[in-house]
């Protein structure tokens, strides 16, 4: 039986005492105000045993948890008039809302019922700030990401953009602020998004500043959620006294250099009202402010991102030693991975129970169960013997002298867990406080095991009486029901409710009084006895003493191991640093051929050569034999690569695995290559795809062109470019109009690494005015089929030269394409190529070549002389068009005197 439909099958009904009753909620729900549509209202019931959910709310958990529409009811009327509503029980609301929260990215409202029937909001969370929803999200479950909040506040300093941002991870308690210039297209803004992983970002409300519409438009575009806050928030009145105490530093805020960050100040003022860091008392002196420097990590812009199915650092020598060395010791690599770090916990999440003092025994023993871990952990990197001492100079500097401390420090906690927790319990998932420290406990323990002695005889006796002791222990289960949920889950080796028998043939037990009978199976009968059941229940009722008898006695725990906090939050930093060097050792390992150590230049000097490159997520899929390619960016060489080739020949993957390599080789992992050496990139920029907007009005071809202006305004000489596809949402003379204007600008002023993937094999004539471009095209054989028809084999292979053939009808007939289509393409594509000849043939013999060149010459003056004009870049739409008006009638008479000149300028 599927989760699912375990939920469907146990959902709590919604009652109510009478009609009246029904009909008044009806009218309070239909009074609500409007909410935003990705908000969505839960109503507590019976103290948080469920939920209930109305309205458009409902249909959607409906549509898109339960999978159902048997879970709707209509209150207050009929399918037409009443409104529909369904319920969670508690188990499935923390489920629904893990989801709405981590992956929908939706807000949510719970609204719980006074003391005098009236409704009122007590909780909201949105996808970065899950403070009030911890507790339902995480229970049971690790978080992956966390939920980091931004906020932003534009400004103009010296006619230039100037974008101060504050975020916060509530998770771990840090602030950051950033405050640099940006241009129009704000792609800086865009890049630090998808350095930090922001959820969500909190913008000024006005709806009539442009630049802010624009931000929103990125926010948007990078799937984050936008809250809009008034702009009295962001004020820097009251930020200084806020920051003293949130940090709780000896020194004050206005000592700090980021303090004069008055943009980022005012964003970080407004961050700090929104999340209400300051009601919460166990926030104040347990913040940390960092300063966030753009230039010291790799950009990606949003197309990147998804290009590359993508984290920068610029440590990349460090880590890539000490992948290295996992990689070459397996022994070592194999006991961390699977017994050291196998199963540790999130400690940044647990030490923030600890401090909010919402924590419970189990938690003191998931960090007590990582403190039994570092001595092994410890011993393990102390034995690693390398013939290189700096190899093991490194280990000990990087985790083994830190571990020591952090254990040292530890030390105290496992010996006051090991006096104060009864261990042999918290085994069977029972965590309390020995009995020893109480007369009291002692003696509710000493009933406790009585009862499980009783239930153990009456459990025997029951299985003697039905022969259940021939069959084998696997047929035995024990069936754990919890309260709230009313979710069955079986289990083999723990007693927590009622110890329940399971019969095949179950006629032995059916008309007898004191066996009951709870479910029948495909496979057998589950059963118990009355005298079983009343043990269950003495049972619980007895350790529910025993947990109020022991609470003040957890409390002191809880707040001993609170004050272990800062060691268990820098050790869970330590941990996570070795966790992700040594998946980057497994994979490299582990890859169909195994990766390889790259050579890595400074910043600005250096090449991109890579010996039988491969792309990392395709050669790992089933059935694909990957064939690889060398890779070769020379600086005053090849610097430009322009890629032609048939369709399905292999382009984008060739381009797509140069920067997927390049980012691998800065976060610090091998390569999949034979031999790799690379350069230093600021930022990756990729114009990858083709798709539209419709709902923001914005077209493939505008998508096009957005994206490549933020490329152009963005790369620098030490940037990687890749292109897939360029120019086609327009005209074909448009388009390669366009895809050469901005090749050439590429490779002759911004200097950097570009490869451009297209099918305008005309583009490839741009290496014959351009040294640093460089001509490679995909292979494929061609050879002739059983009908006389062409057969192409395409090879994958990358080889300098020219293709001018993009073999697309091929393709068409690889879809299955009928017949008919096929044939009538083929002669359309005759009859253009004669039409082109002929047209070529024509401007030849009506223009000399000595005509041309002079033309060429006048059209190449006209527009240096627009360019060269001082100051162009600050004047406006009209003075512009007067400069142009101007050059224009210095140039008329050579352009009057010249009939190339005048056919090229009556084409547009």
């Amino acid at each position: 039986m599927s989760n699912m439909t375990t939920s469907v099958k146990d959902r709590p009904d919604l009652t109510f005492d009478n009609q009246q009753g029904e009909q008044g909620f009806c009218a309070f729900i239909r009074g609500l105000p409007q909410k935003s549509n990705n908000t969505i209202r839960l109503f507590e019931r019976s103290n948080g045993d469920y939920y209930s959910i109305h309205g458009d709310d409902a249909l959607y958990v409906a549509r898109d948890f339960y999978k159902t529409s048997s879970v709707i009811k209509y209150l207050g009327g009929d399918m037409n008039k009443g409104i529909p509503s369904c319920t969670l029980s508690r188990l499935a609301c923390d489920t629904f809302l893990r989801d709405a929260l981590l992956n929908k990215q939706m807000r949510i409202e719970i609204w719980v019922q006074g003391s005098k029937g009236q409704w009122k909001l007590v909780k909201n969370a949105s996808p970065g700030n899950i403070q009030a929803f911890e507790d339902h999200l995480f229970s049971d479950v690790e978080i992956s990401a966390s939920p980091i909040v931004l906020s932003v506040k534009l400004g103009i300093q010296k006619e230039q953009k100037i974008v101060g941002v504050s975020f916060a991870d509530t998770t771990i308690r840090e602030l950051g602020v950033s405050e640099f210039i940006d241009n129009e297209s704000f792609s800086n803004f865009e890049s630090l998004l998808i350095q930090l992983g922001v959820k969500e970002c909190v913008i000024p409300l006005d709806e009539k500043d442009y630049d802010l519409l624009k931000l929103r438009d990125i926010i948007e575009r990078c799937d984050i959620v936008v809250t809009e806050r008034k702009k009295s928030d962001f004020t820097t009145k009251d930020i200084e006294q806020d920051l003293n105490r949130l940090l709780g530093d000896d020194i004050s805020v206005v000592t700090l250099p980021e303090f004069e960050m008055k943009h980022a100040m005012a964003s970080c003022a407004s961050l700090i009202k929104y999340l209400s860091l300051m009601t919460d008392e166990n926030n104040l002196g347990h913040y940390i402010l960092r300063h966030h420097d753009l230039s010291q990590y790799m950009k990606l812009d949003t197309p990147a991102l998804k290009a590359l199915n993508l984290m920068p650092n610029t440590q990349e020598e460090l880590r890539q030693s000490l992948v290295e060395i996992l990689v070459e010791d397996t022994e070592l690599r194999l006991s961390i991975r699977e017994e050291h770090l196998k199963n540790v916990p999130d400690l940044h999440r647990l030490a923030k129970r600890f401090q909010k003092r919402i924590a419970s025994l189990q938690d003191v023993i998931r960090v007590y169960q990582v403190v039994l871990k570092l001595p092994k952990l410890i011993e393990a990197l102390e034995l690693f013997d390398s013939m290189n001492d700096s190899n093991k100079e490194l280990i000990d500097e990087i985790y083994n002298i830190k571990l020591k401390e952090h254990y040292s420090e530890l030390e105290k906690y496992q010996e006051m867990v090991e006096t104060t927790i009864d261990l042999e319990a918290a085994d069977h998932h029972h965590f309390m406080i020995k009995a020893d420290f109480n007369p009291e406990l002692k003696g509710i323990q000493d009933k406790i095991n009585k009862v499980k002695e009783e239930m153990d005889e009456e459990y025997e006796k029951a299985r003697s009486f039905t022969n259940l002791s021939l069959l084998q222990d696997d047929w035995i289960l024990i069936l754990s029901v919890y309260r709230l949920e009313r979710i069955l889950t079986w289990t083999k080796n723990c007693i927590l409710k009622n110890k329940i028998l399971m019969d095949i043939d179950a006629t032995c037990i059916r008309g007898k009084k004191q066996y009951l009978e709870l479910a029948t199976q495909r496979n057998g009968v589950f059963f118990t006895t009355t005298k079983l059941r009343q043990l269950s229940t003495s049972y619980f009722d007895s350790l529910d003493i025993y947990e109020k008898e022991q609470s003040l006695l957890v409390k002191e725990v809880i707040d001993i191991a609170a004050s272990y906090c800062p060691t268990l939050e820098t050790l869970n930093g330590l941990l996570a640093h070795l966790d992700v060097i040594v998946s980057f050792a497994h994979v490299s390992v582990h890859a169909p051929i195994p990766y390889v150590r790259p050579k890595m230049y400074n910043k600005g000097v250096g090449d991109v050569v890579l010996k039988n490159a491969r792309h990392p997520c395709i050669e790992v899929q089933d059935d694909v034999s990957f064939i690889p390619n060398d890779v070769s960016l020379i600086r005053g060489q090849h610097e430009f690569l322009i890629i032609t080739g048939p369709n399905m020949g292999g382009k984008s993957t060739y381009i797509r695995q140069i920067g997927v390599i390049a980012l691998m080789a800065q976060v610090g992992c091998f390569v999949p290559c034979t031999e790799a050496s690379l350069c230093i990139f600021d930022c990756v920029l990729a114009r990858v795809g083709a798709g539209d907007s419709q709902l923001k009005g914005v077209s493939t071809f505008m998508a096009e062109m957005l994206e490549t202006a933020n490329i152009l305004k963005t790369a620098t000489p030490n940037s990687l470019i890749i292109i897939d596809e360029l120019g086609r949402g327009t005209s074909t003379y448009d388009g390669f109009g366009l895809a050469w204007a901005i090749s050439e600008y590429i490779s002759t002023h911004i200097r950097c690494f570009c490869m451009f993937a297209t099918h305008f094999h005309e583009l490839t004539t741009l290496s014959e005015e351009v040294p640093y471009v460089c001509n490679l095209h995909v292979t494929a054989h061609i050879g002739s089929n059983s009908s006389g028809g062409r057969d192409i084999t395409l090879l994958y292979k990358v080889n300098e030269g020219v293709c001018d053939e993009s073999f697309g009808i091929h393709v068409a007939e690889l879809a299955n394409f009928p017949d008919t289509v096929v044939k009538l393409a083929r002669r359309k594509e005759k009859q253009l190529e004669e039409v082109t000849k002929h047209e070529e043939k024509d401007d030849k013999e009506k223009f000399s070549k000595e005509v041309i060149e002079k033309g060429s010459t006048i059209i190449e003056e006209f527009f240096k002389e627009i360019a060269n004009t001082p100051d162009i870049d600050f004047m406006d739409y009209k003075s512009i068009l007067e400069r142009i008006s101007t050059v224009k009638n210095q140039y008329q008479e050579k352009i009057e005197n010249n009939s190339w000149c005048q056919e090229v300028i009556s084409r547009f």
